[in-house]
């Protein structure tokens, strides 16, 4: 039976990389389906995704064979099979717009995450966890609670064995402790085209500004506050009638939009970290 494999790397550049990785696979009876590159030249790195279907191989001996391959080129890589969902944890607070949309997009297979738990400051969407028959957790969160609701937290993240954590509108800012254990891992969706209106209330700032564009940006969760690796941002165009309302209900749109491809590429094992920055082979 073949089994099909996405295998992402990034080494330092030099010359000969695709066809000595395309060469691996093909002495292994291999066959790309689709292959995509990337040369940092200011930085002087190489990124590269493959997805390949093999009938001669198994996961493990795939893995046990490349870290020999690797050792001359110090590659930072990782195998995975192509058709495994993404175990994935969302957390939310009072606004369920783009938790809603991950839940469709899930149930009905646009995106190849397995929803294995939704976790919440607050009891607004228990009923709709339990529409898709999700464990809905409701950890309440104060300055004077948030270490255990975080140690509460990363307890159900690690039990369920969540490889990805989605911030749908989860409106509490993350411990510097918890985003070192979530590093990589979760995406939050910002209401507002980074690196414009920071922090809160970024649909009145824009709107103070009397902006004609406003958008979105979903985002990796790092320590520092919405200036995480950038995954996916979108616009939308608006002008001097509109009210602050219009511009979130404009905005929400936006952000499901937004959060739902950047979900999409991480799960399809398209985004690659570049430093402070992502490469994204769409």
């Amino acid at each position: 039976m073949s089994h099909v494999y996405i295998l992402t790397l990034s080494c330092p550049d030099r010359i000969g990389l695709v066809h000595a990785v395309s060469g691996f696979l093909a002495e292994r009876g291999g066959n790309i389906e689709e292959a995509a590159q990337f040369n940092d030249c200011a930085e002087d790195l190489f990124f590269m995704r493959v997805r390949f279907s093999c009938d001669t191989c198994e996961m493990e001996d795939l893995q046990a064979q490349f870290a020999s391959f690797n050792e001359p080129f110090k590659m930072d890589w990782a195998l995975h099979r192509a058709d495994v969902r993404v175990r994935t944890a969302i957390m939310v607070s009072k606004e369920g717009h783009c938790l809603n949309d991950l839940l469709f997009r899930a149930k009905t297979g646009l995106l190849a995450i397995d929803v294995c738990a939704i976790i919440s400051n607050h009891r607004d969407f228990y009923q709709l966890a339990a529409s898709y028959d999700i464990p809905f957790h409701h950890i309440p969160v104060t300055a004077q609670t948030k270490a255990h609701a975080e140690a509460r937290q990363w307890e159900i993240v690690e039990s369920e064995r969540a490889e990805l954590v989605v911030l749908a509108r989860y409106m509490q800012v993350l411990s510097d402790e918890m985003c070192r254990k979530l590093s990589g891992r979760a995406i939050n969706i910002h209401h507002s085209f980074l690196p414009s209106f920071k922090g809160a209330r970024p649909y009145r700032q824009a709107h103070e500004r009397g902006v004609k564009l406003i958008g979105a940006t979903a985002h990796y969760v790092t320590a520092d506050l919405d200036e995480g690796p950038i995954i996916e941002q979108d616009v939308a165009r608006v002008d001097h009638s509109k009210t602050v309302g219009d511009l979130t209900a404009i905005g929400r749109d936006t952000e499901s939009r937004v959060l739902a491809r950047a979900v999409k590429f991480h799960s399809e094992r398209r985004v690659l970290l570049d430093r402070n920055k992502t490469i994204v082979f769409g």
